[in-house]
């Protein structure tokens, strides 16, 4: 069987160093050079369709430029560790957010069920471990999903609340976002029985901010932090905390004028939402 093999999008190195993660859009200008080695998702399966609502095993490896896989990725208890495997349909409306395990000789595999038929963005966000690299990369594919309900379009302009499995996010103040500045939007988050919600820490941090931009898939990923936990933290100029109960400041940073959208998960009451928002850049 022939494996799927997919160039990487090296990070603007400004990008790199001020946020979790990120990567740009846009067409990339021809110039006159032999073709370099690239890292590359190898062995990627499913190799046909994904069925909506039925739950199908993911797996791929990460080759090196040398051709070897890389095993060697960031541990530790915080965010920016292993693989973000982050999955989004076309219509920006939907996203699965997943952190597979990674075995030794590089094999990434896990469970996914897409909720909705359709292209889907497959996007692996890498911290690997790798001298004069930087400390994350992406690379991306993506696949035919068949069968299932149509997902819900997107709202085309900012909604400032978003209720989901009971709990209710409202951004406190209209957001004043601008490209490759950075900001922060304060939400209350309130549960089913309207008290503020209660945050379990979930893949490192208190809440996950993931941003797609409309039309290019560029993407970016900040992370809402419990008090002085450098861990969580990183290097980020965006890092987020919860200033009291049910509240979260998420810190933005996109890297590109336009329209995005923010999908804001936490986990709470043991169950982890997700709370899309439509963000316009200028």
């Amino acid at each position: 069987m022939a494996r799927a093999r997919l160039p990487l999008v090296l990070l603007a190195a400004a990008l790199v160093l001020s946020a979790c993660g990120g990567s740009g859009g846009g067409s990339t200008p021809s110039i006159s050079v032999g073709a370099a080695k690239t890292f590359a998702l190898d062995g990627f399966q499913p190799a046909g369709n994904l069925t909506a609502d039925t739950p199908t095993t993911m797996s791929f490896r990460i080759d090196q430029p040398s051709g070897q896989p890389l095993t060697e990725y960031t541990t530790g208890n915080g965010p920016h560790t292993g693989v973000h495997l982050i999955l989004v349909n076309q219509a920006l409306s939907e996203l699965v957010h997943l952190h597979p395990p990674i075995a030794a000789d590089g094999t990434v595999s896990t469970k996914v069920t897409l909720p909705s038929p359709g292209v889907w963005r497959v996007l692996v966000d890498a911290y690997a471990t790798l001298p004069g690299q930087p400390p994350n990369f992406q690379l991306h594919r993506d696949i035919d999903v068949s069968g299932g309900s149509a997902a819900p379009a997107a709202p085309a302009t900012f909604v400032p609340t978003v209720t989901t499995d009971g709990v209710t996010f409202q951004v406190l103040d209209p957001p004043q976002v601008k490209n490759s500045e950075a900001a922060s939007l304060r939400v209350k988050v309130t549960d089913a029985n309207g008290k503020p919600a209660t945050f379990t820490p979930w893949f490192g941090a208190l809440a996950h901010a993931i941003f797609f931009q409309e039309g290019t898939f560029s993407y970016f990923h900040t992370h809402v932090c419990p008090p002085a936990d450098k861990v969580c933290a990183g290097t980020s100029a965006a890092v987020g905390s919860s200033p009291k109960p049910g509240e979260l400041d998420v810190g933005v940073l996109l890297p590109g004028a336009g329209t995005w959208r923010m999908f804001l998960q936490t986990m709470v009451d043991g169950k982890v939402v997700t709370a899309p928002f439509t963000l316009v850049a200028s």
